[in-house]
């Protein structure tokens, strides 16, 4: 009884057929997706030979997500949230067939490869917001915590699948084919996004333009339980992302095959997928905060010791063990953060969410191609280590209401705008 109590609850998939396509769609893009992001990683570092350059595949993602982000999640908060879905993910498809074409064609510059990147980065800027508000719409509230996990073990699937296919892809058809399956891929998401209900953004619409973003902004600003939340995510990635020296890595324990590439974020999958299968054992937990704390802490311990690993084997082992920190992580954030947000502003809540989500993760693999090329690859991931765990035990100090908040407190009640 104890291991079912902990196994994955496959409850939303049964009882919403809504959220089964949506689930399923997104599953079969984020394959694709992951299978780009090898291809990117590949082109850049065959281009340049450089980790910062690889860096700078993060920062061309990023930019997009933090100059846009609050103002897209404000639009999402004022119009239907299924269209506004729809047509940016149509627009990532477009990016992804003009890189497709880009490889078929061949001598591109570095630097138009990342102008495509940040490009399509505007549109996820959008579409991310508006698929973060479709599950409160779709699950019943004690659901969230188990759609979040299934979502995540989507995810997971995806980079332990994806990695190692992108390799294999571009070992035998080159990036361009990498490219043209992430294209293809994104119509499973507009397919099961097509069956969705209307997703109106509440009673109170977003502000227009600025003012609406101020709004989020302000709700981030008086709400300590999903500031902190936030905060830790966004230290733990800036501070330790290990993406961008995979090809330094791999250069040094694989010479450099594109087939060995993959299977560093294979390794996180593996563990942000074992840890998907057992999440009942987290999500049922009564303080989901302190459990964020815990796993963001463990995500950089983790990489501290890949950093220092005696042999590659031993150093997949430790990614694993990130993989399913970061797992624990970031499903207990998400359902802090869907728990304590009004409907009205989850859009632009969502947003700022992606901001550290997806951005976080960018900006800290610049930061470790800029360290391991003033350095070591080893010198950037064991300082990144520590210093994640430092601003951990930082946050986890000074927002005492982040310990100790209840997974079963209820949704705030919408601010009236000023």
């Amino acid at each position: 009884m104890g291991v079912r109590h902990a196994l994955l609850d496959l409850t939303p998939l049964r009882t919403s057929a809504p959220f089964r396509r949506l689930w399923a769609g997104q599953a079969l893009s984020a394959l694709g997706g992951q299978m780009a992001l090898v291809a990117v990683m590949f082109q850049i570092w065959e281009m340049t030979d450089s980790t910062a350059w690889t860096g700078a595949v993060g920062l061309a993602q990023a930019i997009p997500l933090v100059v846009l982000g609050l103002f897209t999640g404000s639009l999402v908060d004022r119009v239907d949230r299924r269209k506004f879905y729809l047509v940016t993910t149509s627009g990532q498809a477009v990016c992804s067939l003009i890189l497709a074409l880009q490889g078929f064609l061949g001598n591109f510059p570095a630097a138009g490869l990342l102008l495509l990147v940040a490009t399509q980065s505007c549109f996820v800027a959008g579409s991310g917001p508006a698929s973060r508000t479709f599950i409160p719409g779709l699950l019943p509230k004690q659901q969230l915590a188990a759609g979040l996990a299934l979502n995540r073990i989507a995810f997971q699937g995806a980079m332990l699948i994806g990695p190692a296919l992108g390799g294999l892809t571009v070992g035998g058809l080159g990036v361009a084919g990498c490219y043209l399956i992430d294209a293809l891929t994104f119509a499973a998401a507009i397919i099961g996004a097509l069956g969705l209900p209307r997703m109106n953004p509440g009673n109170e619409p977003a502000r227009p333009g600025l003012r609406g973003a101020l709004d989020g902004l302000a709700f981030l600003a008086r709400t300590p339980v999903i500031r902190g939340a936030l905060l830790t995510d966004l230290a733990t990635t800036v501070l330790s992302m290990p993406v961008s020296l995979f090809p330094l890595v791999n250069a040094e324990w694989f010479d450099n095959s594109p087939r060995t590439l993959g299977l560093f974020l294979t390794a996180i999958a593996a563990g942000g997928v074992a840890a998907s299968l057992f999440s009942g054992a987290f999500t049922r937990l009564p303080h989901p905060g302190l459990v964020m704390l815990g796993g963001s802490a463990t995500w950089g311990a983790a990489l501290a010791l890949f950093g220092l690993s005696p042999d590659p084997w031993t150093g997949l082992a430790f990614l694993a063990l990130a993989g399913a920190a970061d797992t624990v992580s970031v499903v207990s954030r998400s359902t802090i953060v869907q728990l304590h947000t009004p409907i009205e502003l989850l859009g632009r809540v969502s947003a700022a969410e992606q901001i550290v989500g997806q951005a976080g993760p960018d900006i800290g693999n610049m930061r470790g191609g800029l360290v391991a090329g003033a350095t070591s690859g080893t010198t950037a991931l064991v300082s990144g280590g520590l210093l994640c765990i430092t601003a951990v035990a930082l946050i986890g100090t000074t927002t005492p209401g982040l310990r100790w908040s209840s997974a079963l407190s209820p949704r705030q009640a919408a601010p009236t705008s000023q």
